[in-house]
């Protein structure tokens, strides 16, 4: 059996409702009440960026239009993002962490991967070290964290979900390969909801089921996620903690239940998609000069069509304008789509645009 030494220490943090906690913080009158960050409910193809945890007794979630997140809950207060005040917060975050590493790897402005194998003030205990991250959050910006902690990224990033909010559930070696048994299918790294359900088709409902096939057969059925299926079950995740990851593009895309027929149905999906590369481009602190909208029809022809900006982009209001435009300039009547995505390309770091104006 391996010594404790031998594994890595990697930490997971996932801030508590983010965009609405920090607006709960900064505005008292909201605190204890449903809050809902995103889109209006009265402007057409408005979408839940988050809720807070009163509204989510609800029903609501991320990425709902914020007509049905209103009719789940009457009483919520609607507000609109404020990405700069979230991109503060998530700077002052990342400061806490580096107090014990550098190896850090941003996921989004609310959640990131620690690898505090050697952690900089010598504690050595991971849990310690999320223990004092998730108090100096809540001490010095008044927000409450969750903390997962295992020997691998997958591991930790699922752990911190267990015991949300403001929870910390640690996941050690001789428990893994148990608790990945246990875990359903759709908790898996890359199982959307197509890949689910064509799982559960199959009679693969859990860990355990999948552990049943071998790495040949889970490769044939889904591809060369199927290798990543077959080591994580068995509790192996070799994936460093990665501080830096130039982007080369950005993307959001969805596959849908059902086959959309109307501009308008696939205009509000358009929405949900630019706030989420929209999102993902803050994080990243980029400028992108190319938008691409992606199209498959319900006979899987699949189109791609671009725009590109001679002066970068940054806005969540002229992603969805062109990814719209596009997709105007290429509908016709009868077309049945059954996937829509959006990605940003041809990027310009902030920093290097202030060279440019």
């Amino acid at each position: 059996m391996s010594d404790l030494s031998d594994y890595r220490k990697i930490i997971h943090i996932d801030m508590d409702a983010f965009y609405a906690s920090v607006e709960q913080r900064d505005n008292p009158e909201f605190v204890g009440k449903a809050l809902i960050v995103g889109g209006l409910p009265e402007g057409r193809g408005g979408v839940v960026a988050t809720a807070s945890y009163e509204a989510r007794r609800f029903g609501v979630r991320s990425a709902m239009p914020s007509k049905q997140a209103l009719q789940l809950c009457p009483d919520a207060i609607f507000v609109k993002p404020r990405f700069d005040a979230y991109k503060e917060v998530s700077r002052q975050i990342r400061e806490i962490f580096k107090r014990y590493t550098d190896l850090i790897e941003p996921l989004s402005l609310d959640e990131a991967y620690l690898d505090v194998t050697q952690d900089k003030q010598g504690i050595g205990s991971a849990l310690t070290i999320a223990h004092a991250i998730k108090e100096a959050i809540r001490s010095e910006l008044r927000l409450t964290a969750s903390a997962g902690v295992s020997v691998n990224k997958f591991v930790a990033k699922i752990a911190s979900d267990i015991n949300k909010p403001d929870g910390m559930k640690f996941i050690g070696p001789s428990a893994i390969e148990t608790f990945m048994e246990q875990l359903p299918v759709e908790k898996f790294y890359g199982v959307g909801k197509v890949t689910a359900a064509k799982m559960k088709a199959m009679g693969l409902f859990t860990g355990a089921d999948l552990k049943q096939l071998s790495e040949a057969e889970l490769l044939r059925n889904f591809g060369k996620t199927g290798s990543f299926y077959y080591q994580i079950v068995r509790g192996i995740d070799e994936r460093p903690v990665t501080p830096s990851r130039p982007a080369k593009s950005l993307a959001a895309e969805d596959t849908f239940a059902y086959d959309l027929r109307t501009l308008e149905e696939m205009e509000a999906q358009l929405d949900t998609l630019a706030l989420i590369v929209y999102g993902r481009l803050n994080k990243s602190k980029l400028q992108s000069c190319t938008v691409t909208l992606k199209v498959k029809y319900h006979d899987f022809k699949q189109i791609t069509r671009n725009r590109s900006f001679l002066a970068p982009i940054d806005d969540l209001e002229t992603i969805t304008r062109v990814a719209k435009e596009l997709l105007a300039l290429n509908f016709e009547e009868g077309q049945r789509v059954r996937l829509l995505g959006i990605s940003l390309s041809n990027f310009a770091r902030e920093t290097e645009q202030l060279r440019l104006f």
